[in-house]
């Protein structure tokens, strides 16, 4: 039984919408009851970071596609819309139900994110549920293979129905953090590969050295032209080095996953998850 349907089954209060049109809308799509827990974006940046708009962009878009419920953002950095009193300011509407659910706001478990989290949901004042980061998932490699696409690097999604004349040999997918983030994305990446039928490759954007080997590697393979698809939400340090990262290794570059729908499908599926996993236990 898939998370979704667990919780529709653990969860009577909660009732389906009727579904509308549009690629991006999908099983995890649910109406919620008024009362029902929070779904929080825990962003691991300032509020006034240049990125961190996008976690409240993501988060009316979980409103309006996904629960018909307002979702809110917590900041692990900084005093402002910080994380920790956000948590203290609500409550808990049914004993049986915790007051929020924090989702890490990232592509890739990152352990000290997961432990900032895990850290606000144990020492608020009200139940709260920790649930798992956005990725890895095959959503993930749906959003990079768009914004490739709207980069004019690779040829778009068949269901957007377009047509790309140009497109790179090969792609690189450049992750945040260090090397056990690089093995998180793989999963990631052979998605990639399977939708762009074109070697991926793997390397944090913050190793140069890593870069021209993994470029290395694609052009060794036979592929003419390199491009990087940035395995980023928008608000990570990394962002900064994209372009020089891509010049340094002569390839071009897509734009991080931004506001993309397929955040929000994922905000939605995590915290589905995460309720469903703590009813069912």
């Amino acid at each position: 039984m898939s998370p979704e349907s667990q919780a529709s089954e653990a969860l009577p209060s909660r009732r389906r919408r009727t579904p509308r049109g549009g690629r991006h809308r999908g099983d995890e799509s649910f109406l919620l009851p008024p009362g029902s827990p929070a779904l929080v974006l825990a962003v691991p940046a300032p509020a006034r970071h240049p990125g961190a708009g996008i976690a409240a962009e993501i988060a009316r878009l979980v409103e309006l596609e996904h629960t018909g419920q307002p979702a809110l953002v917590g900041h692990l950095d900084g005093e402002e819309a910080a994380l920790g009193p956000l948590l203290a300011g609500l409550r808990q509407h049914r004993p049986d139900e915790p007051a929020a659910v924090v989702v890490p706001f990232s592509t890739v478990p990152d352990p000290a994110v997961d432990a900032a989290v895990r850290h606000h949901a144990a020492n608020a004042p009200v139940p709260v549920l920790a649930a798992e980061p956005l990725g890895p998932h095959p959503l993930i490699a749906e959003a990079l293979h768009d914004r490739l696409a709207d980069a004019g690097l690779a040829r778009a999604d068949r269901i957007r129905m377009m047509t790309m004349v140009t497109e790179a040999g090969g792609v690189l997918v450049g992750t945040p953090g260090d090397h056990a983030a690089v093995r998180q994305a793989e999963v990631t990446s052979v998605l990639l590969a399977s939708r762009l039928a074109s070697p991926v490759f793997t390397a944090p954007l913050a190793d140069e050295g890593a870069l021209r080997a993994a470029a290395g590697q694609l052009r060794a393979s036979g592929v003419s032209t390199v491009a990087i698809a940035p395995h980023l939400i928008g608000h990570e340090p990394e962002v900064g080095r994209l372009a020089a990262a891509a010049a340094a290794i002569g390839a071009g570059h897509s734009a991080p996953l931004g506001p993309h729908p397929a955040l929000a499908r994922l905000a939605a599926l995590r915290y589905v998850e995460a309720l469903a996993g703590a009813l069912a236990g």
